[in-house]
């Protein structure tokens, strides 16, 4: 892997080389904490502004297309401009269009707030990805990543635990006046305490501890990602239609329970924190798995056989709408969305393991990007579906996706055939 710049300063601080991974977690927690809060009080809101579920899906849209597009943005502004000034800038307007969230009032002004919260927020794993692999040897990656990205986790995790009470208290526009607060007292902090002046971390250019893929040859080192690539379009495949559920699960679990087991808003927040916590194990768990299937010098079949395993274990959220405990729904989603992060992880390092990791910020954006890019294509159409009360189609629907993924990456890696 290439040697490159890190933005955290871990050697001239003389805290660990963890360090910087931690606080790109902590951003991204922040992060997934204003983007869920409006999933979280989706059944409060939509009552009282009297939108519907499609509108609802629209306006998850506005974000997720603002979030695609913001991706490869801020990760080409990261990869030159450096974490500090990038994610200052992301940071400060996020944060203002999460407090925005407080003025809206019906559709149009929803999906203009979600829409820059979208754009932001875009920035949140190109940093993370940046900053992981640009600090830690390639042989701690995907558990770098697992670090990095786990904050949006996390963040889903404790949402409904702490903006729950919040929202009894002051109503839902409170919620987002105290998630605006959050973004602005992360910035004070991290503006006085954040490196000005990048600092190197060498990585070993020669480390063959990453096998997911065959060694690459020295011109890798400064290989750059081309639309005209077939791994960029399986790496591409695998993220978004892999993780589409992820998507399916954190937007649409609580008009679920609210429109079919009747559910109220409070007993929601006190469940809506165990599909999170999946996906919070998931990115650790499989971080962990993905990284002894590189240090196994299984060139070919390791990762083959983790996407496969993924796919088949990705089945189950079809048979949702068949069970009536409200436990195993909620044991099924924790499920589905550790599965997930899964195929997060292992696409991030399947592509990181070819490309120079000079581009990691734009690497994770085009991933990041693209998931984006399907939730806002499909989210519309699921909400029409829970509109039309056709909760078995939208489920099984969701869990199509990942096996479209699979079929995708396989077909696209013989296309590109050996790396070189």
């Amino acid at each position: 892997m290439a040697r490159g710049v890190a933005e955290s300063a871990p050697a001239r601080s003389g805290v660990g080389p963890w360090y910087p991974a931690f606080s790109m977690m902590l951003i991204s927690m922040i992060s997934y904490i204003d983007r869920n809060t409006l999933a979280l009080l989706a059944p409060t809101i939509l009552h009282e502004t009297r939108l519907n579920a499609e509108q609802y899906g629209v306006i998850i849209s506005a974000f997720s297309v603002a979030y695609m597009l913001g991706n490869p943005v801020w990760g080409r502004i990261l990869d030159r401009a450096g974490v500090r000034a990038g994610m200052t800038a992301a940071v400060s307007l996020w944060t203002l269009a999460s407090a925005g969230h407080a003025f809206a009032a019906g559709f149009r002004s929803f999906a203009a707030a979600r829409a820059v919260l979208g754009f932001g927020e875009g920035a949140t794993f190109p940093g993370g990805l940046r900053t992981v692999t640009q600090t830690l040897p390639p042989h701690q990656h995907s558990r770098g990543v697992a670090v990095a990205y786990s904050g949006g986790s996390l963040g889903a995790l404790i949402t409904p635990i702490v903006v729950t009470p919040i929202a009894a208290a002051y109503g839902w526009r409170g919620a987002f006046w105290f998630t605006g607060a959050v973004g602005a007292l992360w910035l004070l902090p991290w503006m006085a305490l954040a490196p000005r002046k990048d600092s190197v971390a060498v990585i070993p250019e020669n480390s063959a501890s990453l096998k997911i893929m065959p060694k690459p040859a020295p011109a890798s080192l400064s290989r750059a990602p081309q639309w005209t690539d077939a791994r960029l379009w399986g790496y591409i495949a695998l993220y978004a239609l892999g993780a589409l559920p992820l998507g399916f699960v954190l937007y649409e679990t609580s008009l679920y329970l609210s429109a079919v087991l009747h559910k109220s808003q409070e007993q929601i927040g006190h469940v809506l924190w165990i599909p999170p916590f999946g996906w919070e194990a998931g990115y650790f768990f499989w971080g962990w798995i993905t990284d002894r299937v590189a240090r196994s010098g299984n060139r070919h079949g390791g990762i083959g056989r983790q996407f496969l395993l993924l796919t088949l274990l990705s089945l189950p959220l079809a048979v949702v709408p068949r069970i009536d405990s409200f436990g195993w729904i909620m044991a099924l989603l924790f499920f589905e969305m550790f599965i997930a992060a899964g195929f997060i992880i292992g696409s991030v390092a399947y592509a990181t393991a070819y490309y120079s990791t000079h581009h990691a910020g734009l690497i994770a954006g085009i991933g990041a990007g693209s998931w984006s890019a399907l939730v806002a294509l499909v989210m519309p159409g699921m909400g029409r579906l829970f509109d039309l009360h056709a909760y078995q189609t939208a489920f099984s629907l969701a869990a199509l996706f990942p096996i479209l993924g699979y079929a995708a990456w396989r077909g696209l890696s013989r296309l590109a055939g050996p790396s070189e």
